[in-house]
């Protein structure tokens, strides 16, 4: 079946959504939230729910507890920060151990589209997809341009098929 069939068999689905962000800054109160109203706006204009959303600091204990709540919760997981390469940055270290099946071309593509906007940095993200229970898993870089790149560009175009396949 080609893709457009596809995405037309599941055009119905409303997708709930879960949020975390992981930031040490944020979670302290030291800087402002800016990607919780951006991600809400953008899931709630394409027709989806925002379900929960929390910040946690960079901890892999915090974080683990409260992706095993979301899991629970929601059809996709939002994670941002926490997918560079310093040592704070746990986050694609912690969650992969809830992977059953990686989507790699979510990390590539969005590298990709990172590369054209900011050149070689691209590569020191550590950003990936995958699926968890019933679940999709997508992290991005914890600033609002990638958050915003990434599912204007990424998961909103493709979360109903997504969803879709997986509930098949």
């Amino acid at each position: 079946m080609p893709v457009e069939e596809h995405r037309e068999l599941w055009s119905d689905i409303k997708v709930k959504f879960c949020l975390i962000i992981t930031s040490d800054t944020i979670f302290k109160g030291l800087k402002k939230d800016e990607i919780s109203p951006l991600v809400k706006d953008l899931i709630i204009n394409s027709g989806h729910e925002l379900i929960f959303s929390k910040v946690v600091p960079n901890d892999d204990e915090a974080l683990s507890e409260e992706v095993m709540k979301c899991l629970d919760l929601c059809d996709v997981l939002l994670i941002t920060g926490g997918t560079g390469i310093s040592r704070k940055d746990i986050t694609a270290d912690t969650i992969v151990k809830f992977c059953s099946k990686m989507l790699p071309g979510y990390g590539e593509l969005f590298r990709y589209l990172t590369y054209l906007q900011f050149g070689s940095a691209a590569i020191l993200t550590r950003n990936y997809a995958c699926i968890s229970k019933n679940s999709v898993i997508f992290l991005t870089p914890g600033s609002p341009q990638a958050v915003e790149l990434a599912l204007k560009k990424l998961i909103l175009p493709e979360v109903k098929h997504l969803i879709g396949e997986l509930r098949k």
